[in-house]
């Protein structure tokens, strides 16, 4: 094969991409017996549904909660989600960072959540000042748990506290979200994920038979 036939990958690859470019910018075409024209024939789908991952940033939308914010969502999250023997602390898996994303997403269940969130934890703050005159993240444990108490649970909430509650309530849920789907926190649920059984299959043992009430079938 002469060096003048030859087409490397590299050229291959260019011809294509300008293909692809030249396709895109095909004009409307006049759809016939109409004045309009048609449609283009190949449109460009919405950013959300085909984001663009070779710019450098990594979302499509600013983060919204400001530094105050964010450090009382921290000391909220880590309240709920405390570090323990087996399990990082939420702030430790990004958890606050997760709720700030969530919150900043351009979606209309996110910006319900956007008010709820961030009326929430200006109404916590206030609720702190009014009791310890201190912002939420500083107070100790014992205060700030005080405060989690009386809106932790809607059903139980006085009348005063009904929008702390419905604040704690879709934070409290939104907290979960992002802390049990990081692979650090796996362990606390009792998932160990895909590993290797030496040996034979052991099988199913026989207390989940049992629980699961299917003696009789295996």
């Amino acid at each position: 094969m002469s060096d003048s036939s030859f087409i490397s990958r590299r050229n291959a690859l260019k011809g294509l991409l300008s293909g692809a470019a030249g396709a895109t910018a095909v004009p409307a075409i006049a759809a016939p017996n109409h004045t309009e024209p048609a449609p283009a024939v190949f449109p460009s789908r919405h950013v959300f549904q085909d984001p663009d991952f070779t710019q450098p940033v990594k979302f499509p939308w600013e983060k919204l909660l400001s530094a105050e914010e964010l450090a009382t969502t921290q000391a909220l999250a880590d309240l709920i989600l405390p570090k323990d023997d087996t399990s990082p602390a939420a702030s430790e898996v990004g958890v606050p960072d997760f709720i700030n994303e969530w919150v900043s997403a351009d979606y209309p269940q996110h910006h319900e959540d956007r008010e709820v969130i961030r009326g929430g934890l200006g109404w916590l703050n206030t609720e702190s000042f009014k009791r310890f005159a201190k912002r939420f993240e500083e107070l100790n444990i014992d205060q700030q748990s005080q405060i989690a108490d009386d809106i932790c649970d809607p059903a139980k909430a006085k009348l005063e506290h009904h929008i702390g509650a419905a604040f704690f309530k879709r934070f409290r849920q939104l907290c979960l979200g992002g802390y049990y789907t990081h692979s650090q926190t796996w362990k606390s649920l009792g998932y160990v994920g895909n590993i290797s059984v030496g040996g034979p299959y052991p099988g199913v043992p026989a207390e989940v038979i049992e629980r699961l009430g299917l003696q009789d079938v295996v």
